[in-house]
């Protein structure tokens, strides 16, 4: 069993094994994409293939659409070369639900993928196509918080973006260039309605996505590099909008025990691939059945009708209320908290942390004790049902092979949010108090003693990426465990550092805490698990 065109042929064969199909004309689909297209993506990973790309294929199957997903790849091109090309758009989507049972299905909806490189003239040429269309209403992204960023950790402009500054939408080739050079094109050819939608996880994604571009059309107007004109359209909430979305699917990296299952299918080429950038891809995706995504109901141009598939479009207050419930309180930090402390721990699973009865109790009290004070319900979705799904169906999933040390990714880039908007709420409350929260402050010691790449026993491990690493690590390369010393002193710079979380730890009296937690946290071997116990309970 092959996954391709061809090799998709013996229908039979597939659904014998108990394979979902795609059950729409996938050629007379392809063939109304080319002339109209209405919905792009912009990368191309795991979560695109396990969400997006899915809901479109329910659509096509039950003929509530016409048209298919265009996705392009501005950061790794490897992926579309390596992956998509020759599966010709095909992936299987693996989901694992918790009652341990499998369902796979073959999501067929993306009928083309392109590579965002300039110097692939077809491809580039062809996404020019793309945004000049009349027809097109959504372009969106899952290209990380980080993929808006025009500047480093210490503020500077990134490379690439200064030089896109410099040279114009002709010649850009950062990745937000290269996204604002093709919205260009579609501001020349006429000013054509298009909505711009960040499907990332992070808080007010619309608005990042919006200030990069707007940014790059005001420092070209400003360098005469591209007509003045430009900015006005990337401001006019008529012509181009940026609505803001919660998202909310967990799909961890292929995992091995799911690739047996396949390949006991007698499905081949399914071995994973590590590209040049270090992106691990593979013909499948393994994904939870929970998923979530709420949409900000602004479309100049028209939107694709997803409310079937179970996508809601609703105002930009009530997505405010959704995200905050779900990335700053009921799921979000209390997977940062699994992942700081799993890697200190030695776990590889989050669901068997779950069975840790501290770790559990620990995201529990910073769920239903810490955070669901501050939520405001948005109407949608009920925050305690929403926590109480997290906590004991999703979380504890023994069959989602996901793991702390990716979630423990970009840990930085994740604290102003996934914590600094709970202890706003506690600073801001007139019936609340900073000091009321003690389980908060434990997992930001906990991160920093993460940041030692020590583990509880006293054995080194490889921190996950984060693009901070660089300039926060000095600050603990010399702490041992044992010795607490001139500790507060080491790490003020990193807790003074309100990038980082999001508020003055100092001013608002909580860093003395953070900073007691991590001298006990650094004790010695088997201080993390003592301090755990101690203040759980």
């Amino acid at each position: 069993m092959q996954l391709s065109e061809q090799g998709l042929q013996n229908r039979r064969e597939w659904l014998d094994k108990g394979y979902r199909l795609p059950e729409f004309d996938r050629e007379a689909v392809r063939v109304k994409t080319k002339e109209a297209p209405r919905w792009i993506h912009f990368g191309a990973g795991n979560i695109f293939r396990a969400f997006q790309a899915n809901v479109l294929q329910e659509l096509l199957n039950r003929g509530l659409a016409d048209t298919g997903l265009i996705v392009a790849e501005g950061f790794d091109y490897e992926i579309v070369e390596k992956m998509n090309i020759p599966h010709d758009g095909y992936s299987v989507l693996v989901t694992l639900k918790v009652d341990g049972t499998v369902e796979k299905t073959v999501v067929g909806s993306v009928v083309e993928s392109l590579t965002v490189n300039p110097q692939n003239t077809g491809d580039f040429a062809r996404l020019k196509d793309i945004f000049r269309a009349d027809s097109l209403q959504m372009v969106s992204f899952t290209i990380t918080e980080k993929g808006y960023s025009l500047t480093d950790g210490s503020g500077r402009l990134l490379p690439a973006v200064e030089a896109d500054m410099k040279k114009g939408p002709q010649q850009a080739d950062s990745y937000i260039g290269k996204v604002a050079a093709l919205l260009y094109e579609r501001y020349l050819c006429g000013q054509k309605p298009v909505a711009m939608v960040s499907m990332d996880n992070c808080s007010h994604n619309g608005d990042k996505l919006y200030a990069a571009i707007f940014e790059l059309a005001k420092v070209w107007a400003a360098n005469g590099v591209a007509e003045a004109g430009f900015a006005d359209y990337v401001n006019d909430k008529s012509k181009v909008s940026f609505p803001w979305s919660m998202i909310d699917k967990i799909t961890p990296r292929p995992n091995a025990k799911v690739e047996e299952i396949l390949k006991a299918d007698g499905l081949e080429e399914l071995d994973p691939v590590i590209t040049s950038k270090n992106t691990y891809i593979a013909p499948f995706v393994n994904a939870e059945e929970c998923q979530y995504l709420v949409i900000e109901d602004a479309f100049p141009n028209g939107r694709p009708d997803l409310e079937p598939a179970g996508i809601i479009y609703t105002s930009r207050e009530t997505v405010d209320k959704v995200e905050k419930m779900k990335v700053c309180t009921c799921l979000n930090p209390l997977h940062t908290a699994l992942a700081v402390y799993g890697c200190l721990l030695g776990y590889d699973l989050i669901s068997a942390e779950m069975s840790d009865p501290t770790l559990k109790k620990l995201v529990e009290i910073i769920g239903y004790q810490e955070g669901l004070p501050v939520v405001v319900n948005p109407g949608i979705l009920d925050p305690k049902k929403f926590i109480d799904e997290v906590i004991n169906v999703r979380l504890p999933n023994p069959f989602m092979p996901d793991a702390p040390q990716r979630i423990a990714t970009d840990t930085s880039q994740k604290l102003p949010i996934r914590f600094g908007e709970t202890i706003k709420a506690y600073a801001a409350s007139d019936r609340l108090s900073v000091g009321d929260l003690k389980l908060i402050p434990l997992v930001l010691a906990g991160w920093l003693r993460y940041l030692m790449a020590v583990d509880d026993k006293g054995n080194a491990f490889p921190l996950s990426s984060d693009p901070l690493l660089d300039t926060v690590c000095p600050y603990v390369a010399d702490i041992r465990l044992g010795d607490a010393g001139d500790v507060a002193d080491k790490v003020r710079p990193i807790l003074e550092n309100q990038a980082i979380f999001g508020v003055d730890l100092y001013g608002l009296g909580l860093a003395p805490a953070v900073v007691s937690y991590f001298k006990e946290l650094i004790a010695g071997p088997g201080a993390v698990r003592a301090t755990l116990e101690k203040y759980v309970g």
